[in-house]
């Protein structure tokens, strides 16, 4: 997830746009920018890469339960229907 330090990177360059006339503006842009884009990035509910990785290792988990699971109820329903034959 971006940091302060990103932020505060993204809000320079947003200022540095600014025509160099406007010098009395940029501490007030660079402020409202750097507001802006932290609540953006608030609503957006970003995960960080570590909450992820767990999720993805749970998943894999997961998917290799199910793939036992079915094979044992394979395994279970040859036996049934060669017991039935």
């Amino acid at each position: 997830m971006m940091g302060r330090q990103d932020i505060d990177q993204i809000a320079l360059r947003l200022v540095s746009l600014v025509p160099p006339g406007m010098v009395d503006a940029h501490k007030d842009l660079r402020a409202n920018f750097h507001d802006i884009l932290a609540q953006g990035l608030r609503h957006l509910e970003l995960v960080t890469r570590e909450e992820f990785d767990v999720q993805t290792q749970v998943l894999a988990r997961t998917r290799s339960r199910v793939e036992e699971l079915e094979q044992r109820v394979a395994e279970l329903e040859a036996a049934m229907s060669s017991r039935g034959a």
